[in-house]
């Protein structure tokens, strides 16, 4: 007989698989020898209380051989001679819209601006040495898009829990730990992630789907209303059956390629503020309420904060325990940071964005540049943190107090920024009502984490990639753009979804749909 159970055990008790069965036998009034099996199908911390406890689920076999442990494999047809469809991006959205492609029975041709990721590795060290920015290749663009060097936050808001819970069998089946299956709030890590991508690169290839990388679009291939391709930056004509748009939130070049064709485009909502970083230590006494941290059995504590000022939210955004943050611009003049997290969460920083949300009606001139108007503000304010910063990509930086308190840092504490920062006025540079709303959700956040408010606290800008300022609107069912047939915004770079799973859930709709339509000509 198989039952499921809830355990709650302390850290350390956690910590030894031995114990498991003591305490299931104990919750279910049996005898430990009658436990045949146990094991844990999800896992959660609760650090609510000062005695921060572990939750497991767990399944238990009573007087009967445990099921084998069969991890689920997947099978995809060779699609070599199917018909074909573009792939413009090859991040999260792009690949898992390809993979359902090729599952589908279609050929995805993926089209990606940037350089296949141990290529890509390359031009990230050089950047992260101050030395050259790739404009196609960085943090951003690439393989694996703005996921690939980043924590590998596997979160979604879907309310289709099957459709997540085979996306993260997808991503274990490519080499991503069984934590991911586990965990409640499962990461990959910014050293594994690389090698997943590379291996789901290989299941498409090996079906028959094609890459392409160093292939930026430049313009579409329009006959009236219907979509027929694209054309790259070397001059080559691709035709297809469809294509599916998985450019991420960065390709302001294809943003404005819609405007400039009449293509129609919404102004949204999005964030931008600044990237905080702690020591990781003070984040461990502050979460798990102990002066000892987090001790032998716990992992780097994370927080998530939200707070409304002034009619607007002012949040923290992927919030990366034990990691480092890194230079995500992707032009010379700009300056943009981002977080990421090896997958043992290891470094000594704890760092999170901290934004303040931006409607439309709150950009200047909105209502001469229409949609785009987001995307020229986000630049501007990018620029002006760049003339702020050092040479090159040396950002500008602040301590968290002298933030708050509207005054400049004579100097700055340490940082994982490896490139280097510089001490900078970001209250004052920074536009006013981000600053007034930062200040005083940091200083809410200090009341509710003390300790928050520290010396050695240290504010890098700008944090303003957490998602296009613009969407590209689609039919609600169909999912192609509501104008031009044929054509399927997909993912962060439609606008449609945020962070690694929602963008790799979105593509596999797209894709769904794109089926559809194609067996249905």
């Amino acid at each position: 007989m198989k039952q499921q159970v809830a355990l709650r055990l302390t850290p350390e008790q956690a910590s030894r698989e031995e114990n498991y069965k003591k305490f299931a036998a104990r919750k279910m009034k049996v005898s430990p020898s009658k436990i045949t099996g146990v094991r844990v199908h999800r896992r959660s911390i609760d650090a609510r209380q000062k005695q921060v406890m572990v939750q497991l689920h767990v399944d238990v076999w009573i007087n009967e051989k445990p099921e084998p442990v069969n991890p689920k494999t997947f099978h995809w047809p060779d699609v070599s001679n199917a018909p074909e469809v573009i792939v413009v991006g090859a991040g999260p959205g792009g690949l898992f819209a390809a993979l359902k492609l090729v599952e589908s029975g279609l050929k995805p041709i993926i089209l990606e601006r940037g350089k296949e990721v141990s290529d890509r590795k390359k031009d990230i060290a050089l950047l992260n040495r101050n030395e050259q920015l790739d404009e196609d290749s960085n943090y951003a663009f690439g393989e694996g898009g703005a996921g690939t060097f980043s924590d590998g936050k596997l979160y979604t808001r879907s309310k289709k829990r099957g459709d997540f819970k085979n996306f993260l069998e997808i991503l274990h089946f490519h080499g991503a730990s069984e934590d991911v299956l586990i965990d409640s709030h499962p990461h990959i890590g910014t050293d594994r992630l690389p090698g997943v991508i590379q291996n789901i690169r290989k299941t498409i290839t090996l079906a028959g789907g094609v890459f392409q990388f160093n292939s930026k679009v430049v313009d579409l291939i329009l006959r009236g209303d219907e979509i027929e391709g694209v054309i790259t930056a070397d001059g080559s004509r691709i035709t297809a059956e469809a294509v599916i748009l998985a450019t991420g939130h960065s390709a302001r070049d294809i943003y404005y390629l819609l405007n400039d064709k009449g293509i129609e485009l919404e102004a949204k909502t999005w964030a931008m503020g600044v990237r905080v970083e702690h020591p990781q230590e003070l984040i461990d006494q502050i979460q798990y309420h102990s002066p000892e941290g987090r001790g032998q059995f716990l992992p780097a504590a994370s927080y998530s904060f939200s707070h409304q000022v002034e009619g607007r939210g002012v949040y923290s955004f992927c919030m990366c325990p034990g990691g480092f943050i890194v230079p995500a611009m992707t032009s010379a003049d700009e300056m943009v940071v981002n977080g990421m997290s090896p997958s043992k969460r290891n470094s000594p920083f704890a760092n999170s964005g901290m934004v303040v949300e931006m409607r439309p009606e709150d950009v200047p001139d909105f209502e001469n540049l229409g949609p785009i108007a987001g995307l020229k503000y986000q630049q501007e304010i990018e620029r002006l943190c760049f003339l702020n910063g050092g040479q090159g990509v040396i950002a500008p930086a602040q301590r968290l107090v002298d933030f708050v308190d509207g005054c400049l840092s004579f100097d700055l504490p340490d940082c994982s920024y490896v490139p280097g920062t510089v001490s900078a006025p970001l209250h004052f540079i920074l536009p006013e009502h981000i600053t007034t709303r930062l200040q005083e959700g940091f200083l809410q956040f200090g009341k509710w984490a003390k300790g928050f408010l520290d010396e050695e606290a240290i504010i890098l800008g700008t944090e303003s990639r957490t998602s296009s300022p613009v969407r590209i609107p689609r039919d609600k069912i169909s999912l192609e753009h509501i104008r031009i047939r044929r054509l399927y915004p997909c993912g962060e770079g439609a606008g449609y979804a945020g962070g690694i799973a929602s963008s790799a859930l979105d593509g596999e709709r797209c894709a769904e749909k794109v089926a559809q339509a194609v067996k249905q000509k």
